[in-house]
């Protein structure tokens, strides 16, 4: 049995934790991920948004007309465009594995964990050995994957070998004509931009009546209708069936909610219905750690577990399932670790998110919805790209805006939603105004705002709320 001070599970974000601070301890580094490095680095945040960028610029090509400029529609180059984002990512990861490996004090262990008793790890290897593993303190940093709902079909082999999830679908041989994307959150609304900005036929499946449902309601409706513009997006409706039958090779079955059914044919299925926590694959009950109903490891105030000695972070405990909160949540457990008497606490408050779709969707706090469910009274200012100058640059359409929502009595922000470009960068103030308490009227008045930069929509927006209060 292999004794060690520290084993973390897990090498996204768990990974940043150990650095020369713990020259002194022996480590055991604990992952099954190939390639090494998690979810967001491999399979994740860094390679879709290189996805998106290049998606943005074929966008951009094809409207190039409205700017008084002539331009033929992008020729695409499918291996070129994976292969630029992968020639890069690939050598990071592997270089990664490699410093880690090369570490004295550190074991990098490229097997699967699971708890075998009060901080005992079996480690089952690729090649059918395993060992276990005692560790004083340890880190959960399993990270999630994606959700496969339970669909009739899926398990057939002629669909099974065209169905992906995210962690497959970017690196698919050929780009298909057609493709079927199942799901309506910011992996389904993103790889929908993605593909169909390359050429692809895209249809979306989405059971609620509108994408992003969870967004503010405004503004998701109104990427819902300008995504729908260059993708067949159908609203509620549930997938009922796949099979093999389809033109391409994959039929999708779906039922509306008069129970009127429709067909889809496509030669990919891309499955993104959402994400589950990894917890579910640790044997948890046997250390004594709790999970929430939801499959969410349960965790206090300074990323503690329920049961002592044992941390966990990012995906595996945290709802918001956000690469920026596991790296938030991985340099508390760092700091928890090196000072045991002098511990911090995790901020989870005001959460920001983007979606990188065409039109962008970013928000921080509350939803206009939240807030009357809530009983919370608020003020609200909204204003549009369009009529703004950098509006008047871009063509704005008029659909994009940018809303925030005040307290009318202290003037606090309680949220901020933006759609339309660059919105995941132009909420950065708003960002930043909640999590030090700064106020609108101070925010607007308080500094300079560029201009004609499109940081006036933010601007704007908060004077109609603040100006004269």
């Amino acid at each position: 049995m292999r004794h060690v001070d520290l084993a973390v599970i897990g090498s996204g974000s768990g990974n940043s934790i150990v650095d020369e601070r713990f020259s002194h301890l022996q480590v055991a580094l604990v992952d099954d991920g190939e390639p090494f490095g998690g979810t967001c680095l491999n399979v994740g945040c860094i390679p879709t948004k290189m996805f998106v960028h290049t998606a943005d610029v074929a966008e951009e090509v094809r409207r190039a007309g409205r700017y008084g400029l002539g331009a033929r529609s992008p020729k695409v180059d499918w291996p070129a465009i994976r292969d630029r984002i992968f020639d890069r990512i690939d050598p990071i990861a592997a270089g990664g594995e490699t410093y880690r490996a090369s570490q004295e004090n550190l074991a990098l262990l490229r097997g699967t964990a699971r708890f075998v008793g009060d901080r005992v790890l079996a480690v089952s290897y690729p090649d059918g050995s395993s060992e276990q593993v005692v560790a004083d303190r340890i880190v959960l940093a399993a990270g999630s994957r994606p959700l496969i709902p339970e669909i009739p079909g899926l398990d057939l082999p002629e669909v099974a070998e065209r169905v992906h999830t995210s962690s497959t679908i970017m690196r698919l041989q050929t780009l298909p004509k057609t493709m079927v994307i199942i799901g309506g959150g910011y992996v389904a609304v993103e790889f929908a931009h993605i593909f169909a900005s390359l050429g692809v036929a895209v249809t979306l499946i989405n059971r609620s009546a509108y994408l992003l449902r969870h967004q503010d309601a405004q503004l998701a409706q109104a990427l819902t209708e300008e995504l729908s513009t260059r993708v067949v997006v159908r609203l509620n409706q549930s997938v009922v069936e796949v099979d093999g039958q389809g033109r391409g090779g994959i039929g999708v079955y779906t039922r509306d909610l008069n129970d009127i059914e429709y067909s889809y044919d496509a030669e990919v299925l891309l499955i993104a219905t959402g994400r589950v926590p990894n917890g579910d694959r640790l044997n948890l009950a046997a250390t004594g750690v709790e999970v929430d109903a939801e499959g969410f490891v349960v965790v206090d105030e300074y990323q503690r577990t329920t049961r002592e000695g044992i941390f966990a972070l990012g995906d595996v405990s945290s709802p918001a399932m956000l690469k920026h909160v596991a790296n938030q949540d991985a340099r508390v457990v760092q700091h928890n670790l090196l000072h045991p008497d002098d511990l911090v606490v995790s901020n989870h408050a005001a959460i920001p998110s983007a979606v990188f779709s065409d039109p962008q969707l970013a928000a921080v706090g509350m939803t206009e919805q939240q807030l009357r469910d809530a009983d919370v009274p608020y003020l609200v200012g909204v204003q549009k790209y369009a009529d703004v100058a950098y509006g008047w640059a871009l063509e704005d359409a008029g659909s994009h805006v940018a809303k925030v929502l005040v307290d009318p009595e202290t003037l606090q922000l309680l949220g901020c939603h933006i759609l339309g470009p660059q919105a995941s960068t132009l909420i950065q103030p708003a960002i930043q105004a909640m999590a030090t308490g700064l106020d609108a009227r101070t925010m607007a008045r308080g500094q300079y705002w560029i201009h004609p930069a499109l940081t006036e929509v933010l601007e704007n927006a908060l004077l109609q709320v603040a100006a004269d209060r």
